[in-house]
């Protein structure tokens, strides 16, 4: 059978990243998850962001975000809740370069890791920094973000793009 001009070429799916994809969602045990998300997010969605990591930590998973407001705190509000000793806080900068409003929270993680390396760069280069090596620590990602959220999204395509299982809400 031949194809026309016109006709799309259909590109077979890669069956190897399909059945990784397919054996982390299927897996039972424990899981290395990922919440990343917008500072700017309503408070009523901050606390299902605070329900849903404490549910998955009380389910045995390890949690992994950044140190920034609002979904972020969100979700190391709710890993603490449940037990902090499966909680990674990865900063993208030093922790005299996060917002004082975080700082307190922060000093209450007993997995954080500072970059001071990072001081130095603007915070979105040290925020896609910082975003890329939890990527790498972790099997899943789950991120809240708005369709502008560049940073975020390229995020999302970084992990898809090293088989992540990812899991994208929209804030608008």
């Amino acid at each position: 059978m031949t194809q026309s001009k016109n006709t799309p070429q259909v590109q077979a799916p890669k069956v190897d990243e399909y059945l990784q994809e397919l054996a982390t969602i299927q897996q039972t045990g424990a899981k290395r998850i990922a919440i990343l998300g917008s500072r700017h997010v309503p408070l009523t969605h901050q606390h299902l962001i605070e329900m849903m990591s404490y549910a998955l930590v009380v389910s045995g998973n390890r949690l992994m975000t950044s140190g920034a407001t609002g979904t972020n705190a969100a979700a190391i509000r709710g890993a603490m809740r449940a037990d902090a000793s499966l909680l990674t806080v990865v900063l993208p900068q030093s922790m005299e370069r996060q917002p004082r409003e975080s700082r307190e929270q922060l000093e209450q993680v007993m997995h954080l890791v500072e970059k001071p390396e990072n001081d130095q760069l603007s915070l979105a280069e040290a925020s896609a920094l910082c975003n890329r090596e939890i990527i790498s620590r972790c099997q899943q990602l789950v991120c809240f973000a708005f369709h502008d959220s560049q940073t975020l999204l390229k995020t999302c395509r970084e992990a898809e793009e090293q088989r992540k299982v990812v899991t994208v809400f929209y804030f608008d």
